[in-house]
């Protein structure tokens, strides 16, 4: 058998997989071959969307499932046997993999990520790949494991049959998490995006350690009861009989799939606590709270529980001086995790102070990138009284009849002390235009207001400007605040992707946190957000994809200046784009504008106020408390239109998407001779199209800004390298003139200038795709069969095709 004339799938199956067998691997649970780890990148360009290749490996080893130890690059054999090494590097850190190889089919390059082999990198014959033994002892030794470590670590995941598995990133926080604490470490911190699915993760950690029987009470704490709920009933499901939550009313809730379940409780009436479960999930204001007979979590003994999980342990759970902070100090015995999207760093609180450094992290800009997050758009509305402020009139009086005192107001006096309801009604039509243009008046959307009277007048302005929506169903808008009942009650019909309503909701700080919104598409920020933790949750509400709705990014709309934290360094998340339209210029963002690529994601430190609320109740009347003052008739306007990107360093820049482009075609193509190279060399010029529309560069929306008919080759030429464009008329044109083909008959004449024309009046560039010839006008001239016989054979038809498409391109040669 010819080697060389074997496809790299060939080599793999044929001479790669029959040598790691023959080590010892079982093909059935510890090799995968052509394993894809990531989604791959969302792409969205205007109203389009597409998706990146997603990154796969060749082959994964794993030594137990859900435990990768071994990656393999395969190369056909016209490549070196080590050709395949440096990608095998690349995805094994990312997969946090230590064994790497690379192989032609002849033999293995050995890459030991551990340090523990004689060399770091050595050639090995085809029937000497390492058993599972040896790795996994090379593996325990880099470690430095212990038997009763390895028993932990070796644990297997909880697996329902149903073929869902975690995801890399899960595994390597689980792996990370679970080998921290084999290894005696107390104390964990796990950083993940919101929408990665950090309790999923939570569960398998916990599964592990249960199982193992490391740890035989759990108590996982989270700060709403909808957290609660939606755990028990989901991802913690398989403890069943051995879970109970700590509260007194039992709760009939419904699952995903509709069925109904009651929730197991471990409080009776007169709040004495069964002992009997194993796994509790409670509310932290469930079991502390300020007066010493609401310390509920004192009825259990110090050292009942040996795990204790803190969910969003960034909202002051870690401060010495949080109420919730001496649950964490009663059970100080026990192994805590701390769950975070946003670890809070400030002068006065620390949760890697409190936890240590993360033992793994996942960025949002990291999730966006693999494609299992969602990217966004921005759009940037700025109020002239909000830019200029607001000066009454002299005796000026407000809707009470008193005199407004005579200062300046500004952005942050707005709907704090004074309220111009004009500017309410301007917001509300707006967001109602940008929802009327979209196309989608049913996209679920959130409305940020500065506290819950804001909210509601939020809400009555959006039911006037949808009145004919909320007359077909009175749920149409609605206000979800923690003083609400009627609104709390349908929390979970808005996180419902297959519940209708309710579709706008304002909100105050309720629904920042937590919630598992996996539809919502649009988020409205009408009030300030001083804290780069509460800003990154609040994104965080909009990052789940939901593919069976097509969600696959959202949008954000920013009244208050709050997106000003995607130029902090320490915002870890994909750049966007940053649209402020004009007085009368549209509120939806134009197709033609550019996401660029974000910069580093390493940057922990959290500044910013810490954010600790748990519900939003309407604050009583008192002497404390400060009176709005309502002013009527002031009146408020958009102003100026600014268009912004976020550049590779996070710094906001004012950039045309031409300048855009040209930027990002440069470092594809270092120069112009670079770029003619690479297009004169590609048999199929629309594959060069194709590669730059799934690195996010499709070329259709600057086709539309330059406002020529070029074909794509001069638009590149043009934009990146400054060289004068000729249209596709005109190449067309040329070609004609010189008389090119001559030496073919007449009908094969006939069907090159059809060709050209096509070329000419619909650009398109796959010429030799013999589909072609199916539509018009070649279908009146003949079948494809009669068309390609007027050139001899197939294959002189493709020559005559390619002749066709050098010839457009001559002088470029």
């Amino acid at each position: 058998m010819n080697k060389k004339l074997l496809s790299e799938r060939d080599i793999c199956t044929k001479f790669i997989i029959p040598a790691v067998k023959q080590a010892g691997w079982d093909e059935m649970s510890q090799i995968r071959e052509e394993v894809s780890f990531t989604k791959g990148r969302i792409i969205v360009r205007g109203k389009m969307v597409t998706r990146g290749k997603a990154k796969r490996a060749d082959c994964i080893l794993y030594y137990k499932p859900n435990i990768p130890i071994a990656i393999i690059e395969a190369k056909d054999n016209y490549h070196s046997v080590g050709d395949g090494m440096q990608q095998g590097l690349e995805y094994a850190a990312i997969l946090d993999i230590p064994f790497i190889f690379s192989s032609n089919g002849d033999g293995f390059v050995f890459h030991d990520r551990t340090g523990t082999s004689a060399e770091k990198e050595s050639n090995l014959a085809l029937d000497a790949f390492p058993a599972p033994a040896d790795l996994w002892a090379r593996y325990r030794t880099w470690k430095g494991l212990t038997p009763a470590a390895e028993q932990i670590i070796l644990q297997d995941y909880f697996d329902d049959g149903s073929g869902k598995a975690p995801r890399y990133y899960q595994c390597n926080a689980v792996n990370a998490a679970i080998e921290a604490i084999a290894k005696g470490q107390d104390r964990i911190l796990l950083v993940m995006a919101t929408g990665t699915g950090k309790t999923y993760t939570a569960f398998q950690i916990i599964w592990r350690l249960w199982k193992a029987g490391r740890k035989k009470r759990i108590l996982f704490l989270a700060d709403r009861n909808v957290l609660v709920d939606q755990t028990m009933v989901n991802d913690f499901r398989p403890f069943g009989a051995a879970m109970a939550k700590l509260s007194i009313g039992t709760k009939t809730i419904e699952r995903a799939d509709g069925t109904e379940i009651e929730l197991t409780t471990a409080l009776d009436k007169k709040r004495r606590i069964d002992t009997a479960y194993e796994v509790y999930l409670g509310l932290y204001q469930a079991i502390t709270g300020p007066e010493e007979r609401q310390k509920l979590f004192r009825e259990f003994s110090p050292g009942f529980f040996d795990l204790i999980v803190v969910d969003e342990c960034h909202r002051g759970s870690a401060a010495e001086d949080a109420a919730w902070h001496e649950i964490l100090t009663y059970f100080s015995a026990a192994t805590q995790i701390g769950l975070t999207a946003t670890p809070k760093e400030t002068e006065y609180v620390s949760n890697i102070h409190y936890f240590g450094k993360p033992v793994y992290y996942y960025s949002l800009k990291q999730g966006i990138q693999d494609g299992f997050l969602a990217p966004y758009k921005v759009i940037k509305v700025h109020i002239d009284r909000d830019v200029e402020g607001y000066r009454p009139e002299k005796g000026q009086l407000d809707r009470d009849g008193i005199e407004v005192d005579d200062r300046i107001y500004n952005q942050k006096d707005f709907d704090h002390t004074l309220v111009i309801d004009d500017r309410t009604k301007l917001v509300t039509r707006k967001v109602s235009e940008f929802l009327k243009e979209s196309g989608d008046r049913y996209q679920k959307a959130i409305v940020f207001c500065v506290d819950t009277e804001h909210a509601a007048r939020m809400r009555q302005a959006l039911i006037n400007e949808n009145a004919d929506l909320v007359q077909l169903n009175s749920r149409y808008v609605m206000r979800i605040t923690g003083n609400d009942a009627a609104g709390c009650a349908e929390i979970g019909n808005f996180i419902d992707p297959e519940a209708k309503y309710p579709v706008l909701v304002t909100t105050s700080r309720l629904l920042s946190t937590g919630v598992d919104a996996q539809t919502c598409r649009l988020i409205v920020l009408d009030r300030a957000i001083g804290s780069m933790t509460e800003f990154k949750q609040i994104v965080g509400r909009g990052t789940r994809v939901h593919e069976d709705t097509k969600k696959f990014y959202f949008t954000i709309i920013d009244f208050r200046g709050a997106t000003s934290h995607f130029a902090d360094p320490d915002f870890d998340g994909e750049p966007v784009q940053i649209y402020e339209p004009g007085e009368n210029e549209p509120i939806t963002p134009p197709d033609n504008v550019p996401r660029t690529n974000g910069g580093d994601d390493t940057i922990y430190p959290e500044p910013g106020d810490d954010e600790t609320v748990m519900i939003d109740p309407e604050p009583p009347d008192g002497p404390e408390k400060q009176k709005k003052i309502y002013v009527d008739g002031v009146g408020a306007t958009i102003v100026a239109e600014r268009v912004e990107y976020l550049d590779e360093n996070g710094k906001l820049v004012t950039e045309s998407l031409r300048d855009f482009t040209k930027t990002a075609l440069k470092k594809r193509f270092a120069s112009l001779d670079d770029f003619l190279r690479r297009w004169n060399a590609a048999e199929r010029k629309q594959s060069i199209i194709e590669e730059l529309a799934a690195e996010g560069l499709p070329l259709d929306p600057l086709i539309e800004e330059v406002g020529k008919d070029l074909d794509p080759f001069d638009l590149i030429c043009h934009v990146a390298f400054d060289r004068p464009p000729l249209t596709r008329r005109e190449r067309a044109e040329n070609v004609r003139k010189r008389d090119a083909f001559t030496k073919y008959g007449l009908q094969a004449r006939a069907v090159l200038d059809a060709l050209l024309a096509k070329y000419q009046d619909e650009g398109i560039l796959n010429l030799d795709d013999p589909r072609i010839l199916q539509i018009s006008p070649f279908s009146s001239m003949g079948t494809p069969l009669q068309l390609i016989k007027q050139f001899g054979a197939r294959a002189d038809y493709e020559q005559a095709v390619h002749e066709l498409q050098s010839a457009l391109y001559q002088e470029a040669a």
